[in-house]
């Protein structure tokens, strides 16, 4: 019965003289996100308003769920649209709309009429009382609560009128591209997808780097963090994954650094060689997902010594949540099946019995000089081997 959707946003509403920047951005996600669901759709700006009008058949389910990944959208309505027809046939449309809709009528309800459209010969008062009478005659084991009613009936007098009542909550946040472009350090785990969908959420596009260490690490792996990257960009649009071969840095440090700091010094190249790509992409900061004390590598100390080798800001937004925060959103966007998939990266399999949870950062930087005579090689043959994957 439902031929078209009313979109709803909360943040953008309040973005004043540039609102209409965003609202375009979200029309524009919007679109994107259809173009993946059976059927024919019209997106539309009017009024303050964004419409989704079906042009043909197409299936409710699949149509929703793909808008539940727009960032931007607070909430989704199915409308049933009616031509300006008189009063009467509006309140016999209203009656078949709750038939329709709601099997179950013991409930309470309440109009909400708004007249955007001046002319119309009742004001937006009098459509509530009459139309509430059209209803209760019909159905009278309904009844009014105006405070906490079980439906909300929306009415809309424009250009047609539309009627809904159900809301059905899309993902919030900002829209995609609105909030500039950063880099995230993809890893197979549970934390990273989770803090690249957390900062997409505020409208910021994400790029990818995901360090490999073959023969350590399998084709698997890296097949893994793919799909990672996949069930992320279902939320974010195409995502560009930058695959980096780390194996003979790892291998070089391990020769020649103590290996209580073997993954202090291993992350702040990743970090280095992040940010040369971040910098070549025109990304504007990096994105991890540790969060404080919940390894060694992510204690106080550990994540100032990585910070010390970045200029680019680093956006760690999973750094105050416990793991089951994390898991709960994993599971949320369908990344946590995949994450617990036992292919190993390139950090698990290189990880010392005993790391260092304190680093001093001049001995850090001390034992760095041990790397000094092939280093800048081997990190310009990593960025050489950079291997872009498209994810969609």
């Amino acid at each position: 019965m439902f031929t078209a959707f009313l979109i709803k946003y909360a943040e953008i509403g309040v973005k004043g003289k540039n609102r209409y920047l965003f609202e375009d951005a979200l029309v524009r996600q919007i679109k994107y996100a259809l173009k993946k669901c059976e059927g024919s759709f019209a997106v539309r700006k009017t009024d303050g308003r964004i419409y989704v009008d079906a042009l043909s058949e197409f299936d409710f389910d699949e149509t929703v769920a793909g808008l539940q990944k727009v960032f931007g959208i607070s909430g989704i309505c199915p409308v049933v649209y009616v031509e300006d027809e008189g009063f009467e046939k509006l309140g016999e449309t209203v009656v078949r709309y709750i038939r329709d809709v709601y099997s179950d009528r013991h409930k309470t309800f309440k109009v909400a009429a708004r007249r955007a459209r001046k002319n119309y010969p009742l004001n937006s008062m009098e459509i509530n009382m009459e139309m509430g009478g059209i209803i209760l005659d019909a159905y009278p084991e309904m009844s009014v609560d105006v405070h906490r009613p079980d439906i909300l009936l929306n009415i809309e007098i424009r250009d047609k009128i539309y009627i809904y009542s159900e809301i059905i909550p899309g993902p919030g946040g900002m829209p995609v591209g609105t909030g500039g472009k950063a880099m995230l350090l993809l890893s197979g785990g549970i934390d990273s997808p989770v803090a690249g969908w957390m900062i997409a959420k505020r409208g910021v596009k994400i790029d990818a780097v995901y360090f490999h260490a073959p023969p350590y690490t399998s084709e698997r792996a890296k097949q893994k963090v793919v799909d990672l990257a996949r069930k992320v960009a279902a939320y974010t649009g195409p995502i560009y994954l930058h695959v980096i071969n780390f194996t003979d840095i790892q291998l070089y440090i391990y020769d020649k650094c103590p290996h209580e700091e073997l993954t202090i010094i291993m992350r702040r190249y990743m970090m280095r060689i992040a940010e040369h790509i971040a910098r070549e992409t025109e990304c504007l900061g990096l994105i991890t997902g540790e969060s404080i004390g919940q390894v060694a590598s992510q204690t106080m100390h550990s994540l100032m010594a990585t910070n010390e080798v970045c200029q680019l800001p680093v956006y760690r937004p999973l750094i105050g949540f416990d793991k089951m925060d994390i898991v709960d959103i994993s599971e949320k966007i369908n990344t946590y099946e995949t994450s617990i998939l036992p292919y190993e990266d390139c950090c698990t399999i290189f990880v010392a019995k005993h790391p260092v949870t304190k680093p001093n950062l001049n001995i850090i930087r001390k034992h760095e000089k041990n790397l000094s005579e092939k280093i800048d090689e081997l990190v310009q043959r990593a960025l050489d081997t950079d291997e872009l994957i498209i994810v969609q």
